[in-house]
């Protein structure tokens, strides 16, 4: 239970901070409905309705993936302007194992992610593109496993990476292929080959897979879930796992090397 206090302690950190950016909430909201509205209209004016659906309606699992995948990389953000500001090395030299920095701070993306996405699906309601026929509990099992497969990914991505330029810029090289190299704009089973294979390689293509599965079903058109739901879950708790490991191991050995820093530095500075 002792570990828990600190853990619980960054987590109401990063909780405070985003709701104090009121800014980021209102752009997280605004970015996938343009893609519904904007996108969604127009792709869906040239594409027939196909098994009953609508492009539109084929996009909301999309549109709720990509609110946890930016929300979770953009809250792994923290974990790097923390090293540079040096709130890190108060949380290093604190008495708990390094990784439960990565653990609390994983958490906090995943619930950054979590919020953003239930504020989308109360709007998603209100604009009636949500009904009473969605499986519920697939989907609340769908946002937790997604959130916590996308957090993941922006801290394997914080993990590697030093400054906040230098995060900005992976983020873009990495987050752009994610989204684009899923089934969040078209069938993972339409996709040319070459295309396929790389979004069957792609963790968040099953985060999004598993909400068609609670929005949209399988369909006969091809338009709803690619693969099985046991299939998603499994791959996105593989992944979350293989994550959370992949980090904590890159973080205690950076910051294995932090006391030597301050030595060099201290003497250089002599």
């Amino acid at each position: 239970m002792a570990h828990w206090r600190p853990v619980y302690a960054v987590l109401e950190r990063e909780v405070v901070r985003m709701v104090r950016q009121r800014t980021r909430l209102v752009s997280a909201m605004v970015r996938p409905l343009i893609w519904l509205f904007v996108i969604g209209a127009g792709f869906g004016a040239v594409l027939q309705q196909a098994g009953g659906v609508s492009y539109q309606q084929f996009l909301v699992p999309g549109v709720l993936g990509m609110t946890m995948l930016f929300g979770a990389m953009l809250a792994a953000l923290t974990m790097v302007y923390d090293k540079e500001s040096g709130v890190m090395r108060m949380l290093i030299m604190a008495p708990f194992p390094h990784y439960w920095i990565v653990v609390a701070k994983m958490l906090a993306a995943a619930l950054a992610a979590l919020l953003q996405a239930s504020l989308l699906l109360v709007l998603l309601a209100l604009l009636g593109y949500l009904d009473a026929h969605m499986r519920f509990g697939l989907l609340a099992l769908a946002l937790l496993a997604t959130s916590a497969a996308c957090a993941g990914i922006g801290m394997l991505v914080a993990a590697f990476t030093r400054t906040l330029d230098n995060f900005a810029a992976i983020m873009n090289f990495v987050i752009f292929p994610v989204f684009f190299l899923s089934g969040s704009l078209y069938p993972v089973n339409r996709l040319p080959a070459a295309l396929k294979a790389v979004a069957l390689a792609n963790p968040y293509t099953y985060g999004v897979d598993l909400l068609k599965h609670a929005v949209l079903g399988v369909l006969p058109s091809g338009m709803g879930a690619d693969f099985a739901a046991s299939t998603d879950i499994a791959v996105l708790a593989g992944f979350t796992v293989a994550a959370l490991l992949v980090a904590s191991w890159r973080f205690s050995r950076e910051s294995a090397y932090e006391p030597m820093i301050r030595i060099l530095t201290g003497k250089r500075d002599g």
